[in-house]
């Protein structure tokens, strides 16, 4: 009966870590660190490109503002930064969000399923 709750714990623990920390750290908790370590790469990947042209597009909004191109006005600068680049570049930005939520709610899923799985094994 203890093991029962254990286990039951673990299964929403899993679950609940990687709905809110981060893809695959449920999967830590339940000893599949492979799954594990493919969802959190797969999530940084995707964030890394997301990140990287946000880093860009903000570089290049401080540049006009030191070449005076810009006034230094909150206003123009968020109307800068809502600009959307290129077609290409936005394209891969969308592809790496769907990426992020799609390797998210997988591991939700899969961390959960699998702890319900292992609960199964330990009765």
């Amino acid at each position: 009966m203890i093991t029962r709750a254990l286990a039951s714990g673990t299964t929403k623990k899993a679950a609940l870590l990687s709905a809110l920390v981060f893809p695959g750290v449920g999967h830590m908790i339940l000893k599949q660190y492979r799954r594990g370590s493919i969802l959190m790469l797969s999530a940084m990947a995707a964030l890394s490109v997301i990140v990287t042209k946000a880093i860009n597009q903000a570089f290049t909004i401080v540049d006009r503002i030191n070449s005076g191109e810009i006034p230094v006005d909150a206003g123009a600068i968020m109307e800068l930064a809502a600009i959307p680049n290129s077609g290409a570049e936005d394209s891969i930005v969308h592809i790496a969000a769907i990426v992020v939520g799609a390797v998210w709610i997988f591991g939700i899923i899969d961390s959960y399923r699998l702890g319900i799985i292992q609960e199964k094994q330990d009765i």
